[in-house]
């Protein structure tokens, strides 16, 4: 009895030590620091402003066929944890993506069609848009389909039909009523997302459906001639350059839709992606420049399957006349296009020791026509 005694003191004293030499510890992670902060609540705030720091949201539209899986892309192959994520969030429209980018607080970027743009300037729909928005760079033209049934082969048999343009306020309804006009055909318009339509049209409730996406669109190529789909051709009408640009549609972009030895004549609007015009020295600006650095520069990783096939068709220095693009965004071209010229200025110089001229003995001026040449003739070649 005592030899337990004893023994159970000793356990107490050794419990003791223990919580002498851990109640220090413990005491210091709650310890308020200068701020009133304790060690984990500091450690919470920095993740937490980490995070916000280095996540992009991004706009998509509604139910769109292809600004969706553009920004499912970018999440995909530029998000790397907490050191910067794109986070894609579903828009009401491409209409209603430019107010958003301009005034909804937390909005970083957005699809857009460029001639939703010129629709908002021509309108006087936002105050001094032109300086309110900017771009960072133009994506790719998305083509018009108009997907009618069978028995109807013409666009002008549209005339006083129903006709879903997609939603009220839409870039689709917007692009989609321009197209009517500059074709002189009036019809009844109908607004429903696609799939509902798809499914209107399946028993004759309306005569047809427009839908701009990029081609090859998924969903459309779901659609399938044996079940009386068709898509029909739009004319181009010289009226509309500027606005629209002529392109086709083939066997290989929609096998189930279009005969192998047939394409289907249409036109195309350009997609863009947008930012609010942020000053430079804002944690904003800094943000939308951490996007450009990370994405610009891994464009070639897009371009591979399974990403988007409109990938291929990004230019990235391609100009979108009348708007400001994102000063990073210039920034960083113009760098690049340094980097290529000096590059080339190195194949240059080996151009012409490969043939026992020094470029140092040549003029200044001669050295530079001489190059200006060169890089006319490599771009032929390269």
């Amino acid at each position: 009895m005592i030899g337990n005694l004893s023994a159970s003191r000793w356990l107490s004293g050794i419990l003791g030590i223990g919580m002498a030499l851990l109640l220090p510890l413990a005491c210091a992670a709650q310890v308020p620091d200068a701020r009133g902060q304790t060690a984990a609540q500091s450690k919470t705030n920095a993740l937490v402003d980490k995070i916000n720091s280095n996540t992009l949201m991004v706009l998509t539209a509604g139910s769109g066929l292809t600004y969706g899986a553009f920004a499912a892309d970018l999440a995909t192959v530029l998000n790397d944890g907490d050191e910067f994520r794109i986070l894609p969030a579903q828009g009401h429209s491409a209409f209603q993506n430019v107010r958003d980018v301009r005034y909804l607080r937390g909005v970083d970027m957005g699809f857009v069609q460029s001639n939703v743009l010129g629709y908002y300037r021509r309108n006087g729909l936002i105050p001094d848009i032109s300086d309110k928005i900017s771009y960072l760079f133009k994506v790719c033209n998305l083509e018009i389909h108009i997907i009618t049934r069978s028995d109807i082969t013409s666009v002008e048999q549209l005339r006083g039909k129903k006709v879903n343009v997609n939603q009220a306020g839409s870039g689709t309804q917007l692009t989609a009523m321009d197209l009517f006009s500059f074709l002189g055909i009036k019809v009844e318009e109908v607004n429903m997302r696609q799939n509902d339509a798809f499914e209107k049209l399946k028993n004759g409730e309306i005569a047809a459906t427009v839908a701009l996406t990029g081609k090859p669109s998924r969903e459309i190529a779901k659609l399938k001639s044996k079940e009386g789909f068709r898509i029909l051709p739009i004319p181009f009408d010289k009226r509309m350059l500027g606005d629209f640009a002529p392109t086709m549609l083939t066997h290989e972009d929609y096998p189930d839709l279009i005969a192998a030895d047939q394409t289907v004549e249409t036109v195309a609007s350009g997609t863009v992606m947008i930012a609010y015009n942020w000053p430079k020295n804002t944690d904003r600006y800094r943000r939308l420049d951490k996007f450009v650095k990370t994405f610009f520069p891994r464009l070639e990783e897009f371009r591979k399957p399974p990403r988007h096939e409109k990938w291929n068709d990004t230019v990235l220095s391609t100009v979108l006349p009348g708007w400001k693009r994102f000063e990073g965004a210039d920034e960083w071209l113009k760098q690049s296009r340094s980097q290529q010229v000096n590059a080339r200025r190195d194949q240059f110089e080996q151009f012409l020791a490969s043939r026992n001229v020094s470029p140092r003995g040549l003029p200044e001026n001669e050295r530079d026509r001489l190059f200006e040449e060169f890089l006319k003739w490599s771009s032929t070649r390269y």
